[in-house]
């Protein structure tokens, strides 16, 4: 069973960016039919839907955040990460990463807390 672990800053500082990275247990970052994604729900609020990068490593973004968001991978680390620059504090959230195989998210990661502060 695949097993998805994020890791980041605990806090962050306004106006500097960030990095989260979602580990895949089992090398399946670049196997059809797998897609990943990252998403965050911020304290009190409903998930976001961040982005994804697709297993071919093209990307795509939530206009809202398309800006400031940026999403990679590391095929040899078998992670990809995503980057939020220009940090404000209702960037403070819970950020997910997870597989999107065939129409569903199947797998998704605990999550890690990042606060932003003011």
């Amino acid at each position: 069973q695949v097993q998805l672990q994020e890791s980041g800053p605990c806090l962050v500082k306004s106006s500097e960016k960030f990095s989260v990275t979602c580990i895949v247990s089992d090398g399946s970052i670049t196997t059809r039919p797998h897609d990943w994604s990252w998403f965050r729900q911020p304290p009190g609020k409903g998930l976001e839907w961040i982005g994804y990068i697709y297993f071919g490593g093209s990307t795509s973004y939530n206009i809202s955040l398309k800006s400031r968001a940026s999403i990679s991978r590391d095929t040899a680390k078998d992670a990809f990460t995503l980057q939020l620059i220009a940090a404000t504090p209702e960037d403070t959230a819970v950020y997910y990463c997870a597989r999107y195989t065939e129409g569903y998210l199947d797998v998704w990661g605990q999550g890690t807390l990042v606060t932003v502060s003011a």
